[in-house]
């Protein structure tokens, strides 16, 4: 008998989280990847693909002119999509902001530290950049469980040890995330006003933030995870409806206080969805109606179109 997760999501087995190590971003995506769900251009960004046979990657082809920036980490990579058609970027570029190309700007299991870092490192790839939609936050609030001495002086990244048996509160754990985000957050207004780019943060959308209840695909699936995975025992104290809304509560505050305007995009999604769409393939990552639901709000949130 198959799972649940081969039965409902089969595309998952060729999301492998198989990274490339790379100086400066510890790991990254391999280039030149072809599977049968995902392509990436000669240094691991993923391709976006837009109307007709139209394609845009942050060194490969792309159209002429000025392009959009969907930056952060494996949600905007699209794990889950079941083709890269189906990521965000893409549904904006072919149906929801269609006016400029959209350039998917993300590395797999990135903090905002490293969200940061790839900027720097290939900013020189890019043409004029009219947005940059920062799609982001709950890496860092995922690696606020490990321990001051595994932070260091720019945030804890994934792979950096084991997780310990005593953690912070969640008011502390929110209080380490939410300061690393926006500090980070402060360069990409001083680069992005630089580029002459328009800045703007949206708060990623974790399951347990948009309902208290999954659907009945979204149950089977996060059943059979945790039976291998440790995510709800390392993360049950984030995982509340309270929590993702003080988080983005700071992180919203934050953002105001750097005139970078915000966007909580779980309560978007809880507003404008109903119970039983089936939105998450995990509690990270959507699927393709969830992603395509999260470009129409991105779209019609901060006026892209």
């Amino acid at each position: 008998m198959q799972s649940p997760r081969a039965r409902l999501a089969p595309q998952m087995e060729h999301y492998t989280f198989v990274l490339e190590d790379q100086p400066y971003l510890g790991f990254f995506q391999y280039g030149n990847e072809h599977t049968p769900v995902y392509s990436t251009d000669e240094h691991g960004f993923r391709v976006t693909r837009g109307p007709g046979d139209a394609t845009a990657t942050v060194s490969g082809e792309r159209p002429p002119g000025p392009v959009r920036l969907l930056a952060g980490s494996s949600a905007t990579f699209g794990v889950g999509a079941t083709g890269d058609a189906a990521t965000v970027p893409s549904r904006l570029w072919t149906r929801h902001a269609p006016r400029l190309p959209w350039l998917n700007f993300s590395g797999q299991s990135h903090n905002s530290a490293q969200e940061l870092m790839l900027l720097t490192l290939f900013q020189h790839h890019l043409p004029e950049v009219a947005d940059i939609v920062l799609f982001s936050g709950v890496n860092n609030l995922v690696l606020s469980r490990l321990p001051a001495e595994r932070q260091g002086r720019h945030g804890a990244f994934f792979e950096c040890g084991a997780a310990p048996d005593t953690v912070p509160t969640p008011e502390e754990r929110i209080d380490r995330a939410a300061g690393l985000t926006v500090r980070h957050l402060s360069t990409w207004k001083l680069l992005a006003t630089a580029m002459g780019a328009r800045l703007t943060f949206v708060l990623q959308p974790l399951a347990p933030w948009v309902r208290e209840e999954p659907t009945p695909q979204e149950k089977l699936l996060f059943d059979e995870l945790d039976d291998v995975s440790n995510f709800r025992r390392l993360h049950n104290d984030i995982s509340t409806m309270e929590v993702g809304r003080k988080y983005a509560e700071v992180i919203g505050a934050g953002c105001a206080g750097l005139d970078v305007p915000f966007l909580d995009m779980n309560a978007a999604l809880a507003e404008a969805t109903t119970p039983d769409e089936w939105l998450f393939i995990d509690r990270v990552h959507c699927t393709d109606l969830g992603y395509d639901t999260v470009a129409r709000l991105l779209a019609g949130y901060l006026d892209l179109t």
